[in-house]
């Protein structure tokens, strides 16, 4: 644990909507009691407005940074973004991260329990949106007492998220950095999705949903929905530089069907890993959220979506991305630079795909920590 590391961090649970003040959904449903699991680092000023909400990507959660325990192996998926003296100085600023509504770390999802049986909500858990996410978000972030966001941070659905949070809460966000995303996912992403959902139907496992009834998981399903995603989350660039088409362990070919290829075994310990930690049914709640967004039909135009907008924006896309591609992020940044908003926009050189935003970074790293620095003037 190095010497800027946040340390040693605990999860916290936060409850409203209770019945009969349950949360209004956009599909027209009510729900409630709703749960989010959430994580604080550093302190909240007076004012009450040196906060930063972070949002994750579809497999995160709330453990952004730190560890649970002196003997954890590994840190919060952002880490080395956030402590003292990081792009998240928590010396300056009050970070705050939660598992979204519909998620399996601790949020209200599929997996809870639905009071009016008594047993998991499994697909009678209703359909939420990137919206309904924000809107729970926006109760924890009253809970809090956070009387103004300095800014919202996501890549990914977490930059779906932060675009969202300016839109539909202007007057309390002073800075969106949308990193590595997109304003609406377009027919090739909703088809991967598809396809991954349809691994885990097919999975004789995965009993409509009712799974847990069984003790079992459709674990085969989703596996492969996670190795074919992660396929998206690279580029043929990083995936030629650590595997090629090396063999895995063998100097010529089985003429079999076992595991030939590095890349072969790789992407089977993905799958096999976010089985672990990952619920199937989860899984499709959030990836059909991400399908839905779309900011030009909710507003009539991506330029109706920006129009009441306050924030200042810094937008950031990767060379190698090919999953939200640097076209799309310049989308964003024209419907905003139409309206007159404040935005800086930088593609960062890049051959880690659209995973660039998890790992280190300098360019980035420092352009966040600067843009952070100046949203405050």
């Amino acid at each position: 644990m190095d010497a800027n590391s946040i340390g040693i961090v605990e999860t916290k649970f936060f409850t409203f909507a209770q019945p009969p003040n349950e949360m209004h959904l956009e599909s027209g449903v009510k729900l409630g009691p709703i749960t989010l699991a959430y994580e604080t680092y550093g302190q909240l000023n007076e004012r009450g407005d040196n906060a930063l909400l972070i949002t994750h990507a579809l497999s995160g959660d709330a453990h952004v940074a730190g560890y649970y325990s002196p003997n954890d192996p590994k840190p919060g998926w952002w880490d080395f973004m956030v402590g003292p003296g990081r792009p998240f100085d928590t010396n300056k600023y009050f970070v705050v991260c939660s598992n979204v509504l519909g998620g399996c770390k601790g949020s209200t999802g599929p997996t809870s329990t639905n009071p009016a049986t008594g047993k998991p909500y499994n697909l009678n858990f209703p359909v939420v949106t990137i919206g309904d996410m924000v809107k729970a978000q926006r109760e924890l972030v009253r809970h809090l007492n956070i009387s103004k966001l300095h800014a919202v941070v996501g890549g990914s659905m977490g930059g779906m998220q932060a675009l969202e949070w300016a839109i539909k809460y202007p007057d309390m966000v002073a800075a969106a950095l949308p990193i590595a995303t997109t304003s609406r996912l377009n027919a090739q992403g909703i088809a991967f999705d598809e396809v991954g959902r349809q691994a885990i139907y097919a999975d004789a496992n995965w009993k409509n949903g009712d799974y847990s009834d069984y003790n079992l998981i459709p674990a085969q399903g989703l596996s492969v929905a996670r190795m074919l995603a992660h396929i998206t989350y690279l580029s043929e660039e990083s995936m030629h530089e650590k595997f090629g088409r090396r063999l895995q362990e063998k100097e010529r070919y089985g003429y079999d069907f076992s595991t030939d290829f590095e890349v072969e075994s790789y992407l089977r310990y993905q799958g096999e890993s976010f089985i672990k930690r990952f619920d199937a049914n989860t899984y499709l709640y959030i990836s059909k959220a991400i399908d839905y967004f779309d900011l030009s039909r909710d507003y009539g135009s991506l330029e109706n979506a920006f129009k009441n907008v306050q924030a200042k924006f810094l937008v950031l896309s990767f060379t190698s991305d090919w999953l939200f591609t640097t076209a799309q992020a310049k989308e964003i940044v024209r419907a905003l630079m139409v309206n007159g908003k404040h935005v800086t926009f930088c593609e960062i050189p890049s051959n880690y795909g659209h995973d660039s935003f998890l790992l280190r970074n300098a360019c980035m790293e420092k352009m966040i920590a600067d843009f952070l620095s100046y949203a405050n003037a």
